[in-house]
């Protein structure tokens, strides 16, 4: 079965792992062990294939492909989280940034011309999945991300997204729209507030973060179908209304991960 990061809002994307804990090594903020680790967090296993100068089908544990890409040239990595129409963080060509919608995110290199995209497979009985990931790494062009904002930008972004999806879902009135309403807003509630990103981010970047997730989690429970019933062209006006609120959320998330780079870039 394949996942994207779309089917579980409340779930860090491993993309985002990938960013933050391979810039916190490649900046020698943590062990290469330690970071491969954070990566796989509950995973079963994660695989890298496809790096310059592997062989057909040849894999690489983690460790030993953050390495590689450390010789080959990359400083850090930034974070893409593209979807239908909205190719945000993606620089091209065609082929990889299709595989990479396919996927919904992707890590690209900084100072080597590369991209890496998650393949997921889960497995297990409900309550008790599993999951291993292949990173196919690819050539990419070398250009800017597109649509990336700065986190100055995206904190002001989601300060107003906020206020608009909590004025969204006392419209809908999700809080009085049963038990299944109930039980997603507990969930959220429950769940507490992110752990920092990794060691060398700035609280900033954390903080919008956290922003990110519950605006995302919210929207989540708004287009659930929660709050009084609705038809399917009342579902469809509400999905448009949440999609600026989505692009927002997710153009923050890009903002946060990429900060341990960008910010740096900017001194």
């Amino acid at each position: 079965m394949l996942v994207t990061p779309a089917d579980n809002p409340y779930e860090e994307p491993r993309s985002g792992r990938l960013t933050a804990w391979g810039n916190a090594q490649l900046a020698g903020l943590v062990p290469p062990d330690d970071a491969a680790a954070a990566v796989l967090g509950a995973d079963e296993r994660h695989r890298v294939t496809g790096l310059p100068g592997d062989g057909p089908g040849e894999q690489h544990g983690l460790t030993w492909a953050l390495g590689r890409l450390r010789v080959l040239g990359v400083k850090g990595l930034r974070l893409a989280l593209p979807s239908a129409g909205h190719p945000l963080g993606l620089t091209g060509p065609k082929a990889f940034n299709e595989q990479a919608m396919r996927a919904g995110e992707a890590v690209l290199a900084v100072g080597a011309p590369l991209g890496l995209v998650p393949e997921v497979e889960e497995y297990g009985p409900a309550g008790d999945r599993s999951a291993t990931v292949l990173w196919r790494c690819h050539e990419v062009n070398d250009t800017p991300p597109a649509d990336v904002p700065s986190l100055h930008e995206a904190e002001r972004e989601l300060a107003e997204g906020l206020r608009e999806a909590t004025v969204l879902l006392t419209r809908l009135d999700v809080a009085g729209a049963g038990p299944e309403a109930l039980r997603a807003l507990d969930a959220y509630r429950r769940r507490g507030h992110s752990e920092p990103l990794a060691p060398g981010y700035p609280p900033r970047a954390v903080r919008v973060l956290e922003s990110a997730r519950q605006v995302s989690a919210l929207l989540a429970i708004a287009s659930g179908g929660h709050g009084a019933a609705v038809s399917a062209s009342e579902m469809a006006a509400r999905q448009s209304a949440l999609a600026p609120l989505r692009r927002t959320a997710r153009r923050a998330q890009v903002a946060a991960y990429n900060a341990l780079v960008d910010e740096r870039d900017d001194r």
